[in-house]
C-alpha cells in the first residue's frame, strides 16, 4: 500500500498518530488508515467526516484488529476532483474496489451517516462476507417521502444551497456542531480538523454532492431496503445517539423493526457523531462484548 499522501501540518500527529496510506482509484487517491493485525474492521464514514473522526476507536481496538478507515473520494485527506462521481452509489463502488484491492475476509463493518449506504452496499452484495454489522444514526432507505427531510433536501437543489454548502461551508461549520448532543464536546481544535479539509468551495464539492443524494439516490436506496432481509443473518449492533436532531429515534426503530435480530444500545446524552460522543460504547461493542447473535 502506498504511502504517498503527506499529513498535513494542521493534523496533529498526536491525535491522529496513524501512518497514511494512499489507494490508487482510477477515480482519484484515496487515503486511508490501516493499523493492527487480526479480524478486519472496517469504518465508513459519512458527511463531512473522515477517518479522523474514527481515531478514538482505531487506537484503542489496533493492538486486535486490524482496523481500516477509508476517506471517500472528496473527504478529508482524498483526492478532491470537481468533476468526479459522487453519488452514493460511486462511493459504494469505490470501497468495493478497495476490498477487493486488499482482499479484505470476514469483516465487521461499522457504518454511520452517509457511510451506512455507501457500506451496507457490500453487505448486501456479498453477506457472506460481513461477521458482524455496527451501524449508528444512519438509514438505508428512501428519505424523501418524510418531510423532514424533503424540505431542506428541496432547498439544497436552489442556487441558495449551493451558496451555503460550497461558499459559506455550512456542512462542517453549521450541520456538524448542529448534530452534537453536547456542543462542547467538539473543541476548536478537533472541529479544525474537519473544517481545514474542506478549506474551499472546489474542496466542498463532495459534501454538496452527498446532500443532493438524499435527493437523488431514491431509487438506489430503494433497491437497497427492498433487500434488508439479507442482513438478518448477520450479528447487528445498532447503535444510536437520541439527541441527533437529524436523525432522531424514530429512524432507530424501523431498524428494529427490520433487523429485530440486533442487539440496540441507546445513548441518551450523544447526538449524530457517536464516535466522537460516546466511544467508548462502539470500543466494548468492538471488543465482543455487544454484539451477538439472535
Amino acid at each position: 500500500m502506498a504511502t504517498d499522501i503527506a499529513l498535513p501540518a494542521w493534523v496533529d500527529r498526536i491525535a491522529f498518530p496513524f501512518t497514511p496510506r494512499t489507494f490508487h482509484h482510477p477515480d482519484g487517491r484515496m487515503h486511508l488508515v490501516d493499523e493492527g493485525h487480526g479480524p478486519v474492521i472496517l469504518f465508513v464514514h459519512g458527511t463531512p467526516d473522515w477517518s479522523f473522526g474514527f481515531r478514538h476507536l482505531i487506537a484503542a481496538l489496533r493492538s486486535t484488529h486490524r482496523c481500516i478507515a477509508p476517506d471517500h473520494l472528496g473527504f478529508g485527506l482524498s483526492d478532491k476532483p470537481v468533476q468526479a462521481d459522487f453519488t452514493v452509489a460511486a462511493h459504494a463502488r469505490r470501497l468495493q474496489d478497495l476490498i477487493d484491492h486488499l482482499g479484505l475476509k470476514d469483516l465487521t463493518l461499522v457504518v454511520t451517516d452517509f457511510g451506512g449506504g455507501i457500506g451496507l452496499q457490500h453487505a448486501l452484495e456479498h453477506p457472506s462476507n460481513v461477521k458482524r454489522i455496527v451501524l449508528y444514526n444512519t438509514w438505508m432507505w428512501d428519505l424523501m417521502p418524510d418531510r423532514r427531510f424533503s424540505r431542506p433536501s428541496a432547498l439544497m437543489h436552489t442556487g441558495f444551497g449551493r451558496l451555503l454548502y460550497l461558499h459559506f461551508g455550512f456542512s462542517v461549520k453549521v450541520m456538524m456542531p448542529g448534530g452534537y448532543g453536547d456542543r462542547s464536546k467538539l473543541t476548536q481544535g478537533i472541529h479544525a480538523h474537519f473544517k481545514n479539509a474542506l478549506p474551499d468551495p472546489a474542496a466542498r464539492t463532495a459534501t454538496f454532492a452527498c446532500v443532493q443524494e438524499i435527493a437523488n439516490a431514491g431509487p438506489f436506496w430503494q433497491a437497497q431496503w427492498s433487500r434488508v432481509e439479507r442482513l438478518r443473518n448477520t450479528p447487528t449492533l445498532l447503535g444510536w445517539g437520541m439527541k441527533d436532531r437529524f436523525f432522531p429515534p424514530d429512524l432507530l426503530e424501523r431498524w428494529r423493526i427490520a433487523l429485530p435480530h440486533a442487539a440496540v444500545v441507546t445513548v441518551p446524552d450523544a447526538g449524530h457523531f457517536l464516535h466522537e460522543e460516546a466511544p467508548d460504547v462502539l470500543i466494548d461493542t468492538l471488543r465482543g462484548n455487544r454484539v451477538t447473535s439472535a
